[in-house]
């Protein structure tokens, strides 16, 4: 059973879609697929931007969203727009969001986040303006690397590395009270790729 806001019709010809096998590159597999026209609901994870902004002062700015609890910062972030690239997409997320001019300086890393199917791709920014909050944004704060605390997930591991950049040595906790403050083993501590079981080092010719 599909949820609400999920894909349950064919957007070519409006058919009920159903789960069906199909060969792909990989082999058989299962997807939402139209039995009338063949379409195929490839259910891809969604592009989400996330800016580690940090201002001259050498300080990262934390916020908190209207709907997370209160003690609850995270990165400014938002949805990847048709037509544009992600340079120019977190940039725009950081002026709509905090009104502050940004500029990317360089990319942080991706991060899978599967429970919303999305992937999360951040940048270190510098920025510089008036704070001015948008409706979906409560409070903010600037922290230094060595007062910042990270949390085990795509942003938290985006801000880890960027404190890491300053010297320091990143503390994690859980994003909000109760959640696990480990960080993943295989996203960090960093290792060099070739001691990274999530690669395969390709045989040599």
């Amino acid at each position: 059973m599909t949820a609400p806001y999920e894909m349950r019709f064919c957007p070519n010809c409006a058919t009920a879609l159903t789960m069906a096998s199909a060969l792909e590159d990989g082999g058989p597999k299962e997807r939402l697929r139209c039995p009338a026209c063949a379409w195929t609901h490839w259910g891809n994870p969604t592009p989400v931007l996330a800016a580690v902004i940090e201002n001259d002062r050498g300080e990262v700015l934390m916020a908190r969203n209207a709907l997370w609890e209160e003690g609850s910062f995270g990165l400014i972030t938002g949805f990847m727009e048709a037509g544009e690239s992600p340079e120019a997409g977190v940039c725009r997320e950081v002026f709509e969001e905090t009104g502050l001019r940004a500029k990317v300086l360089r990319f942080l890393g991706a991060w899978e986040f599967l429970r919303m199917n999305q992937v999360m791709i951040a940048y270190h920014i510098r920025a510089e303006g008036e704070v001015i909050l948008s409706p979906e944004l409560v409070e903010y704060r600037w922290q230094s690397a060595a007062d910042v605390t990270c949390w085990p997930g795509g942003g938290g591991y985006a801000l880890a590395h960027w404190v890491t950049s300053k010297g320091y040595t990143p503390t994690f906790r859980g994003f909000r009270p109760g959640h696990d403050p480990n960080p993943d083993p295989a996203k960090w501590p960093p290792r060099p790729w070739s001691e990274d079981p999530r690669f395969e080092i390709a045989p040599q010719i």
